[in-house]
């Protein structure tokens, strides 16, 4: 499921990244993927920017804004009951 387009927070430092694989792991949504023993971010705009990805890299080489954008609204819409709206 994409949110919306170009918005997410996510950045993935390739110099700090050593390719442990943990981001790989936890990414419910499979924004990460290991290719030719390199972790890459594949597709941006599946990040719900739950904050998984960051909480477990042992080498601070990701950052996202956890609980902004379509993540929080989502978050919103079920805690009141309402339609939710990354807008």
């Amino acid at each position: 499921m994409k949110y919306l387009r170009n918005v997410v927070t996510l950045r993935h430092d390739e110099e700090k990244c050593t390719n442990c694989g943990m981001c790989v792991i936890v990414c419910p949504h499979r924004v990460f993927a290991e290719s030719g023993g390199k972790v890459k971010i594949t597709e941006r705009d599946l990040c719900m920017e739950c904050g998984a990805c960051a909480r477990n890299c042992p080498f601070g080489a990701i950052e996202v804004k956890k609980g902004v954008g379509c993540a929080a609204a989502i978050l919103k819409g079920l805690l009141t009951g309402s339609e939710p709206t990354c807008s």
